[in-house]
């Protein structure tokens, strides 16, 4: 079992969940494929995009039986990205993101371990 992380706008999520599939948000419209990033990556995708912006989540993802391209991103590290929409039933948690002093979203007792 492999899990990557999408960081999203709660309100986006819910209407995925309403109709079964996730389209993408904000960027993921603009470049045509979801952006993951893994658990070593997704505190820096916080950090870099989503500082002081509220009522987020961040979406555990199961990538059994979805078509996860590797591509290179910043640093030439490889990321997780979905050319197609995202089944919510390939989500295996949801959690709320609170912003921290320094403005960076965080789940409640951590982003997971690499």
């Amino acid at each position: 079992m492999s899990i990557i992380y999408k960081i999203c706008d709660a309100a986006i999520w819910d209407e995925a969940v309403a109709g079964g599939r996730f389209r993408g948000a904000g960027i993921d419209l603009e470049d045509g494929y979801i952006h993951f990033s893994t658990a070593s990556q997704v505190e820096e995708t916080a950090q870099r995009h989503f500082r002081n912006r509220p009522d987020l989540v961040l979406i555990a993802v199961e990538t059994d039986g979805l078509a996860i391209m590797w591509e290179p991103s910043r640093g030439g590290d490889l990321f997780p990205h979905l050319y197609t929409d995202l089944p919510v039933t390939s989500a295996v948690s949801v959690a709320p993101l609170t912003c921290d002093d320094n403005g960076v979203p965080r789940p409640e007792g951590g982003y997971p371990a690499a």
